[in-house]
């Protein structure tokens, strides 16, 4: 044990890792009431380790080639060892991402999250959002199927709606006049990156979480100050250690939440069309449009308000959009 510690304070010496531990996890106080809703920030995280490590495998064996893109998710699928598990793990855990970001929002908005002192806690939620809503974006095109194309096909077109600069953005989004290999390219590379990225904010979420403290059902902040808390003399007395409390709470929760995304994976990893499309399952032909063009259902609804911006922008800039 005296090995462990010494370990431990020559660690602490160079790095601040007890103190870190202390202030988000061990000496962390979250007040006593938490609920069922509160599951889904620890289940987020779960599936942003899920995406980062399944997204760096399968990096390992596609290729970002609009000759090769559809036929290396092929060999994916059946000659690299496990590669259909990975990929299902991959396409289901970006749906099951978007189903619990939006209960962990919902919860948000149903308690009151937002209002002070956490309006910039729910800023950065929102930039954390939107940050997988493009990685997401620039996934969906990489199978280069033909909904993959053609839906990306109709989300960058309706960019080129914005007055003035829309044409301009239209072609340096795609790096091209067309969807092509250079869009396949930046999107991958792009794709690759930004899940970094949105770890890296979701650390600066949670830090903000952690500066203002958790909400909770009641709306009723817990009260700051010792009261004779036997955990800590500066522990507030209705609030316990998320450690090991919470922590095991969510342990729970992930067990559960596990049990059906992995019936999910092996059962129905398509989900009827919803999280597979069925003309993802053919190559992408520039020459064949799909009957019905829709993007995958987490972008649904905004691919719904999108479609009405070419009338608004046609009828407060007429000239701009006719020319």
């Amino acid at each position: 044990m005296s090995m462990m510690q010494n370990f431990v304070g020559w660690i602490d010496d160079r790095f601040p890792m007890t103190k870190v531990w202390n202030e988000h996890l061990a000496q962390y106080y979250a007040p006593k009431n938490f609920n069922f809703w509160y599951f889904m920030g620890s289940l987020a995280m779960l599936m942003l380790v899920n995406q980062i490590l399944t997204g760096v495998w399968l990096a390992m064996s596609y290729k970002p080639d609009a000759g090769l893109a559809f036929a290396s998710v092929e060999y994916i699928m059946r000659d690299v060892e496990w590669g259909w598990l990975i990929r299902y793990m991959h396409s289901t855990g970006a749906s099951a991402f978007f189903i619990v970001i939006y209960l962990h929002m919902f919860r948000g908005l149903m308690y009151g999250s937002y209002r002070k002192p956490r309006e910039l806690l729910w800023v950065i939620g929102v930039i954390v959002y939107l940050a997988m809503m493009a990685t997401a974006f620039m996934g969906y095109l990489l199978p280069w199927g033909q909904m993959s194309y053609w839906g990306a096909q109709v989300i960058v077109n309706l960019f080129s709606a914005v007055p003035v600069i829309g044409p301009d953005l239209g072609v340096w989004i795609r790096g091209d006049y067309v969807i092509s290999d250079a869009t396949l390219n930046r999107f991958f590379a792009l794709h690759f990156l930004l899940p970094f990225v949105l770890a890296a904010l979701v650390f600066i979420h949670i830090v903000a979480l952690h500066k203002v403290g958790s909400n909770n059902p009641d709306g009723i902040e817990i009260k700051k100050g010792p009261k004779g808390n036997k955990w800590s003399d500066t522990a507030p007395a209705d609030g316990i250690p998320f450690h090991p409390y919470y922590s095991v709470k969510d342990i729970a929760g992930v067990a559960g939440f596990l049990f059906l995304f992995a019936a999910v994976i092996f059962f129905a990893p398509e989900m009827g069309g919803y999280f597979l499309e069925h003309p993802n399952f053919e190559p992408a032909n520039p020459l064949k449009t799909p009957a019905h063009i829709a993007p995958v259902w987490y972008f649904t609804p905004f691919y719904a308000i999108l479609r009405a911006v070419p009338s608004i922008a046609g009828s407060a800039f007429p000239g701009v959009v006719a020319s």
